[in-house]
């Protein structure tokens, strides 16, 4: 199964301003997830942030917000975002969520395991998500495996949804985000 443009959306979970410094290599994390909401911008790709808990871990890390028109953001006090009520309505012809943030044991992962109970295909970007130990980021990535999520990097995420080299999204993605330094 290919990720798929009109069918694909991005749900970017709990990367705030009081749990980044938590996380084990969380800048890196939160730089990661500026290049993939970006390119997903591009691709025309919706994007919905959560937050756990904002009063006491903060919003969303501005920087992020700030990569989409007008950011979607769903507060939660449920650690998966499913059980939360966040996904949008207008969310439901979309058959694949492609996810990022924090942490991968918990957040991340009870949100995918209901995503995939709800017949969901789920791609995970393991180069997109974190935890305060290594450790609980690998149990997290292996538990989702073995639960049917799709185990993903970014670059993989875009070039599934660019489709094809030689259009002008692609000249400009590649331009923008796969040549020279990445983070």
């Amino acid at each position: 199964m290919l990720m798929q443009p009109e069918k694909a959306a991005l749900m970017v979970i709990d990367i705030q301003e009081k749990l980044v410094p938590a996380i084990d290599q969380g800048d890196t994390l939160a730089a990661r997830a500026g290049w993939l909401i970006q390119a997903c911008q591009i691709l025309g790709i919706p994007t919905l942030f959560t937050e756990q808990y904002p009063r006491g871990l903060g919003h969303t890390l501005p920087a992020l917000t700030r990569l989409t028109e007008r950011p979607e953001v769903a507060k939660k006090v449920h650690f998966s975002a499913v059980a939360g009520g966040c996904l949008p309505r207008h969310w439901q012809d979309r058959s694949q969520v492609i996810v990022c943030g924090m942490e991968t044991h918990v957040c991340v992962l009870q949100t995918v395991l209901e995503l995939l109970h709800d017949g969901k295909e789920v791609f995970v970007v393991a180069d997109v998500v974190g935890s305060r130990t290594e450790e609980n980021r690998q149990l997290g990535l292996a538990r989702m495996r073995d639960a049917g999520a799709q185990i993903v990097s970014r670059e993989m995420v875009v070039f599934e949804l660019m489709q094809q080299a030689g259009t002008d999204t692609f000249k400009t993605i590649s331009k923008q985000f796969l040549v020279g330094e990445q983070p």
